[in-house]
């Protein structure tokens, strides 16, 4: 990344995962200073994987001047810890993620709790939305402690990694805190999505979990979108599925799916769940999230369900009513 008259290789690390795709990917760019983007799994294996392709091309851990993370989720920040031990690199991380880091854990099972009451979940399936969500809070900020963090980052900034320009853009949605860098590199406009702009599907809303601001993540999606449709993008390097020069199309998919993710909810609630009543039988968007998964567990889906009813209920496409602290949406 120190020079654009000259070819810099960006290498591509695969690390294992046990959900679709079946990786994630971070990506080292070679240079005077070089730069890792996203660190992994926490695991042994993932570990084991980073140092050996580190090696593959000519380098150390303790190598790392620089570590560029685009969101914290434990596939993308695993092995911050290890990589900081090993070269002390300059440590450069979304703004956001500092407050959030910040949440007092009782607070946050309280609002999960009420939130997910609120959406018509109980028993099992609640008590896991809730210690999902603190166990989340409490893993990711042990994976990367703030202390850790030298440079936080916010959306419209252009920070120099090295000797190179970058450009942050907040790009909200999947989670609430991620950005994705542009840069130019090797004549190209390149942009580093992390779960932005990924090839094989469009990210699942995640957002902030069903915390505080669960009701922002559609529009949230929607904003990243846009921002990110303003851009001139040659190549696309992403946390998952292949590296690609799809930019436009990708960003118009995953538009048309959210799309249809509203419209497919919409017509949920429209059928009451599909027993047939007349008027139809009010929903929740448990209820919602079962229809979506059918057996499999809702668990995962809970939150991008309960972040459409609200957007639909903010748009006047769907109504609520409020019945013993359950939410129930009609047309």
């Amino acid at each position: 990344m120190e020079s654009r008259e000259r070819t810099v290789p960006i290498h591509r690390i695969e690390y294992d995962v046990n959900w679709s795709p079946g990786h994630v990917a971070s990506y080292l760019i070679e240079c005077e200073q070089p730069v890792l983007i996203d660190a992994g799994m926490p695991d042994s294996e993932s570990q084991t994987k980073l140092r050996e392709t580190l090696a593959a091309h000519g380098y150390e851990l303790g190598d790392i001047e620089h570590l560029v993370l685009t969101h914290p989720h434990i596939d993308h920040i695993g092995q911050v810890t290890e990589i900081v031990g090993a070269a002390s690199p300059t440590v450069y991380a979304p703004a956001r993620v500092r407050t959030r880091f910040g949440r007092d854990l009782d607070s946050l099972e309280a609002t999960v709790r009420e939130n997910a009451r609120t959406a018509g979940f109980s028993g099992s399936e609640l008590d896991v939305l809730v210690s999902k969500a603190v166990e989340s809070l409490r893993r990711n900020r042990e994976l990367l402690p703030r202390e850790s963090v030298d440079v936080w980052v916010e959306g419209g900034d252009t920070v120099e990694v090295g000797e190179t320009a970058v450009d942050v853009l907040h790009t909200p949605g999947h989670q609430a805190d991620h950005c994705c860098y542009r840069v130019e590199l090797n004549g190209e406009n390149v942009l580093v999505s992390g779960d932005m702009v990924i090839d094989p599907f469009r990210p699942v809303i995640l957002h902030a979990g069903l915390d505080r601001g669960v009701e922002q993540a559609v529009d949230g999606f929607y904003t990243a979108l846009d921002r990110l449709a303003a851009l001139d993008i040659d190549r696309v390097y992403p946390g998952h599925g292949p590296i690609h020069t799809d930019f436009e199309e990708t960003l118009e998919r995953d538009r048309n799916s959210l799309n249809r993710t509203l419209d497919k909810t919409v017509g949920t609630v429209r059928d009451g769940h599909g027993d047939g009543s007349e008027p139809p039988t009010p929903v929740t968007a448990a209820d919602v999230a079962t229809e979506r998964t059918g057996s499999r567990d809702t668990t995962y889906i809970a939150v991008e369900v309960v972040a459409a009813l609200s957007y639909l209920r903010s748009t006047g496409r769907v109504r609520a009513t409020d019945t013993d602290g359950v939410r129930q949406y009609t047309p």
